[in-house]
């Protein structure tokens, strides 16, 4: 029997510190890939490497390495396991109230409040930032307590200054405002991970919650602001584009791997999705990575 139920991640601080960090590689991987939530706020550089990214409803592929910020209670899957290829994985966890109750409330921490806030839809970086805050977050590694603290401060002000940015849930995803409806939406975002590969009709999944198609329709859209068909057909592209990266599959296999049973509408989609068809999207991330 398949556990549905979402996992609450508790984490404790480092001893003698304030927040959690964490350094993952090859002899040490990060094994906590399920879909998961806690209240910390949770910044996360992988060094290389591609794979998915599942933050609220959002779903997108990653290449060449990825930077996120991943606010309070917005549930997420892990980002790397023995397949993503990166080179290592640094996270830094923290309780937004680490440093007090006021300390972000003073003027000069205004810009990094302003960043939690628009971290509780998630946030990736890109460019110049990704690489050089990267960096400086696999610097931590060899200082001391202190000198960490101050860093991760220096990170968190040029993460709230740079224009290097893309809000992953910008079109709206409510969880977080509502605890309790954590159970209800991971179960079905649990479900949609490991069924997406076969049909996952309106009837199975709005039972599977309790309630009738009409209510579960008004409340997935309402929370997600998709449609559950558009949420299954975006975790089927996003995992496409992962095959296609990765898999020397033919684009035909790709297709009927990721759960679409039509040729032509996946080309479709995928089209839609990406800005490009399959072919396209294939060539062009063998010229980056060649």
């Amino acid at each position: 029997m398949i556990n549905l139920k979402p996992t609450y991640e508790a984490i404790e601080p480092n001893f003698g510190n304030s927040f959690t960090f964490q350094r993952f590689d090859k002899n040490r991987l990060n094994k906590n890939n399920v879909w998961h939530y806690h209240p910390e706020i949770e910044l996360v550089y992988v060094n290389g490497g591609a794979g998915k990214r599942q933050i609220g409803s959002n779903l997108s592929y990653y290449t060449n390495g990825t930077l996120i910020l991943i606010g309070s209670n917005l549930p997420h899957c892990g980002f790397t396991d023995k397949l993503t290829g990166n080179r290592n994985e640094t996270v830094i966890q923290m309780k937004k109230d680490f440093l007090g109750n006021e300390f972000f409330s003073i003027p000069e921490m205004e810009n990094i409040q302003k960043l939690f806030e628009i971290a509780k839809a998630g946030v990736v970086f890109y460019g110049e930032t990704k690489t050089r805050l990267g960096a400086m977050m696999e610097e931590l590694v060899d200082k001391t307590n202190f000198d960490r603290l101050l860093a991760i401060l220096k990170i968190l002000n040029c993460l709230s200054t740079t224009d290097e940015h893309r809000i992953l849930n910008a079109e709206g995803f409510s969880m977080a405002a509502d605890i309790k409806d954590n159970d209800r939406i991971n179960i079905v975002f649990n479900h949609v991970k490991s069924n997406f590969k076969e049909e996952i009709t309106l009837d199975e999944i709005s039972n599977l919650v309790s309630m009738t198609i009409p209510s579960f329709c008004r409340y997935f859209k309402k929370i997600t602001n998709k449609t559950f068909t558009q949420f299954v057909n975006e975790y089927r592209l996003v995992h496409a584009s992962k095959l296609l990266a990765e898999q020397p599959l033919s684009i035909t296999e790709v297709c009927f791997e990721c759960g679409f049973n039509n040729f032509s509408h996946f080309n479709k989609s995928f089209k839609a999705f990406t800005g490009q068809n399959p072919s396209q999207y294939r060539n062009q991330l063998r010229q980056v990575i060649s």
